[in-house]
């Protein structure tokens, strides 16, 4: 699955790419400022491209706008660091999300393990040609009640693996859905039907990605941060 993402872009690299304004993202140099690698599983904050002409900042982990408690909020977000093609349109957490609150997800690549034997070999994949690439991702909103507090979270979607992601990831089988670049605004568009929706979940073309094995300290490359839910 995709937990772990690299994103080692400068903000006003990533704005241009995109033809957004860093105003937001300028706010939040310190925590996003070129990291090799980022950690779903701390639930950090991450450059987001909506329809807005800035470039957003949200956290990864999505929390359905409909739950109740922080306590509930907590578990959630465990539970949607990304969401399968498949049953996106049918489980309750992603169902609003996918057709009303799509986003993109930068990334300059991401991380997978290879499985043999008792052996883990991790892989670096990227895509060939595109310094940055775009991830189909869905956003919500969830208001604490008790706080008043927003939070705004988002989730990576994945398919089915290409041939040269179902080598490395040879026992979940998934990948991101990668959109091409002429496809990332029209991905953004809210008035689009299921079908429309559907064909973005095709997986990227092999000849057009790459990977190389890298050693297993990568982890260790990006500081760990295990901010709650009141910090996010």
């Amino acid at each position: 699955m995709c937990f772990h993402n690299s994103m080692s872009a400068k903000a006003i690299k990533l704005a241009a790419r995109y033809g957004r304004k860093s105003d937001i993202i300028e706010i939040y140099r310190d925590v996003l400022n070129e990291q090799y690698h980022i950690n779903a599983f701390n639930f950090p904050k991450y450059p987001i491209i909506t329809a807005s002409d800035e470039i957003q900042v949200f956290n990864w982990g999505l929390i359905p706008f409909w739950v109740k408690t922080e306590e509930d909020a907590e578990e959630m977000r465990k539970m949607t660091l990304n969401a399968r093609a498949e049953t996106i349109f049918e489980k309750p957490s992603f169902r609003e999300s996918i057709m009303r609150k799509r986003c993109i997800v930068p990334s300059t690549g991401y991380f997978e393990w290879r499985h043999e034997e008792s052996k883990k070999t991790p892989y670096y994949i990227y895509v060939k040609n595109e310094s940055i690439f775009s991830m189909a991702g869905i956003y919500d909103i969830w208001t604490d009640k008790e706080s008043g507090r927003q939070h705004a979270t988002f989730s990576i979607i994945t398919t089915a693996t290409n041939s040269l992601t179902d080598y490395i990831h040879n026992t979940k089988h998934r990948m991101p859905a990668i959109l091409s670049p002429e496809d990332e605004e029209q991905w953004l568009n809210p008035e689009l039907s299921r079908e429309n929706i559907e064909y973005f979940f095709k997986p990227y073309s092999s000849d057009e990605m790459g990977a190389y094995p890298i050693g297993n300290d990568f982890i260790k490359k990006m500081p760990t941060d295990k901010s709650i839910l009141q910090r996010a």
